[in-house]
């Protein structure tokens, strides 16, 4: 063969050679970035691969029927190629008529059956895609239920609400379609690269020397999808915490008249997320164009080489080039290339899910701070003495809340905190229930140590009534007994009758629905009066044998506030209360007050005991007997 007759090819070659250059340069100059942001890290394909099969691996059986029927699937891109090439040939030669009509039915039939099979793949994998979805989002929602406090306190609420529902639904596209459409894919390229060696080993090795291309411009191109698919997830996390944070305190926006500037936040979040965008716009941009040119330069290649050896009727290891295997050729590229097209067009899906797995299965992965002991024991009752013996804590390393705390209330008494803001008191009240785990001491209920209880034991024996009362969207009802459409375990006369025992019957009476009144998020449609009673009867419907009041009565009208007392001082003979008032005259009946400052415990003792020790109480209680004396001038 003269040296001109394969320049169209050396000049193939040089063009692939030189976009191939490129792309290796740029993939070896650009770093990836591999830090992330709060808890979560990088992390590997294998291993988010493995947390996928996990959930998958219960489902067996519905994908292994997938498999059987994708057989049968891609029989019409591996065969309907062979067919249209014995119809070229019999046209080409010798023709019969009756042959055409068998060619013809045979096509029909595989095409047909390809449809029902790919009909049947869908809806198994829809159903089993949604179920695996549904268990994973389960396991998240729990997880997170099971966070500490502390853990709770760093993960922007936004952040949480991103994990259960975007980057979940992104990976449920992978297991109703991706899946499907990865291992067909490569049943089909197997399946193609087995014909064509069947009809010509010399245009398969032609067809083959693109194949080296394909991978390279792949790999190139998923370090750059991922880092901008990365990229994307945390833009679209950070504007969906920055609304959750900033529509929750929009009134504070429009009352400080704020609009503008947080207008101009918004607008800076929304133009990154543009920026994301079209960061992975461009790589994908730039990817499909360059599989096109690898197809297209195949084709040509082989109209090139498979018509000269068609003309010239070349033979290679006792095969003849036709016209009807250069017709089967052309239409096994195109199912070749078809598939490679598709994953490329699919390969924005595939780092979307690969990238939300990762957001996932960081969180997942997150070690719970506050775990049950293995010998911990499950309490059914307990009376509700408690004792702190040297207690220490602190939130930050070095920074000590409280230290060395101790104090004992006897089954039955009523206990106060008292002190400055920052003290510890609701620190004291935070640890008694493990909401944190304190780093030094011990502390006891009924003299167990709480670390050898169950934290649900132990937190089923409270019943904690907060300043800032949280209602969830509902009715009054199910914001009592806490049981939004499950079995109602209680009748309207009991939840009543908890509502008479704390007073909140005689705004409840008033309502036109009654115990179905709406409740409206968080509860707006309510005073903060109104809010509390409920948080009373609340606690006192789930019969707590310790109860914690922190604050219970700030920022409460007069007249709300004498109900609230009356309702306290019923309360007291439930069982243990403890607690935390700045108002000092709501405490003077408690058998026991404790004034903390800078988390130590500097007095102690009864109303008037303290009273008469002159000391740090004595100086509060007439500040603020000084105070409501002018308020009441």
């Amino acid at each position: 063969m003269e040296l001109r007759h394969i320049y169209p090819l050396l000049l193939t070659g040089a063009i692939i050679g030189m976009v191939s250059a490129v792309l290796i340069l740029a993939y070896t100059f650009v770093k990836e970035k591999t830090d992330s942001a709060d808890f979560e890290r990088t992390m590997k394909d294998s291993e988010i691969i493995k947390w996928l099969v996990s959930y998958a691996k219960p489902y067996w059986k519905q994908f292994l029927l997938v498999l059987l029927l994708m057989i049968f699937t891609i029989a019409y891109s591996v065969l309907s190629p062979l067919i249209v090439g014995r119809i070229e040939n019999l046209v080409a030669g010798e023709f019969a008529l009756d042959a055409l009509y068998r060619y013809v039915a045979a096509f029909a039939l595989i095409l047909v059956v390809s449809m029902v099979c790919s009909y049947f793949q869908a809806i198994i994998l829809q159903k089993v895609g949604q179920r695996i979805i549904s268990d994973m989002r389960e396991e998240l929602f729990l997880h997170i239920e099971s966070f500490s406090h502390a853990q709770l306190t760093q993960i922007p609420v936004g952040k949480l609400v991103t994990r259960v529902t975007n980057d979940t639904n992104a990976i449920s596209l992978m297991f109703n379609s991706l899946l499907l459409k990865l291992v067909k894919n490569s049943f089909v390229i197997v399946g193609i690269l087995a014909g064509m060696l069947f009809l010509n080993f010399e245009l398969t090795l032609m067809v083959l020397c693109f194949v080296p291309f394909i991978v390279l411009f792949t790999v190139v191109f998923q370090k750059f999808s991922r880092r901008a698919y990365r990229k994307l997830k945390d833009c679209t996390t950070d504007i969906n915490t920055w609304l959750s944070e900033n529509l929750s305190g929009i009134k504070v926006t429009q009352i400080f008249n704020w609009e503008e500037a947080k207008n101009s936040e918004f607008a800076e979040k929304s133009r990154a997320l543009g920026r994301a965008r079209g960061e992975q716009v461009f790589c994908f941009g730039i990817f499909r164009p360059l599989i096109y040119m690898l197809y297209i330069a195949s084709i040509l290649c082989l109209l090139y080489l498979g018509g000269r050896g068609y003309i010239n009727g070349t033979t290679f290891l006792g095969q003849t080039i036709t016209s009807g295997t250069i017709v089967s050729f052309y239409m096994y590229i195109s199912n070749f290339f078809s598939p490679i097209q598709e994953l490329a067009e699919q390969f924005n899906w595939l780092q979307s899910a690969f990238a939300s797995a990762e957001k996932v299965f960081s969180l997942l992965d997150l070690p719970l701070e506050m775990t049950d002991a293995e010998d911990a024991i499950d309490l059914p009752r307990i009376r509700g003495e408690i004792e702190f013996q040297d207690v220490w804590f602190a939130y930050l390393p070095g920074e000590w809340v409280l230290k060395g705390a101790s104090f004992h209330v006897k089954a039955g008494e009523t206990a106060a905190f008292v002190g400055a803001t920052g003290s510890g008191k609701t620190t004291i009240l935070a640890l008694l229930t493990r909401n944190y785990e304190f780093q030094k001491g011990t502390i006891l209920i009924d003299g167990i140590d709480i670390r050898k209880i169950k934290a649900e034991s132990l937190r089923r024996a409270f019943g904690q009534m907060l300043q800032d009362v949280f209602l969830f969207s509902g009715t009054i009802r199910s914001n009592i007994v806490l049981d939004c459409g499950g079995e109602i375990r209680y009748s309207d006369e009991e939840i009543m009758e908890v509502c008479r025992y704390v007073n909140a019957d005689r705004f409840i009476d008033q309502l036109p629905h009654g115990l179905d009144e709406e409740v409206r998020e968080r509860g707006s449609n309510f005073s903060a009066g109104q809010r509390q009673l409920l948080s009373f009867a609340r606690t006192i419907l789930h019969h707590p044998q310790v109860m914690i009041l922190d604050e219970a009565t700030a920022n409460i009208d007069t007249e709300t506030e004498l109900l609230i007392q009356d309702s306290l001082e019923r309360m007291r003979s439930i069982g243990t209360m403890l607690i935390v008032a700045h108002r000092l005259s709501t405490i003077r009946r408690a058998d026991q007050i404790f004034v903390v400052s800078r988390g130590e415990i500097i007095e102690r003792g009864t109303h008037e005991e303290l009273l008469n020790q002159k000391g740090r109480y004595y100086e509060l209680y007439r500040m603020q007997e000084h105070h409501e004396t002018l308020q009441a001038e």
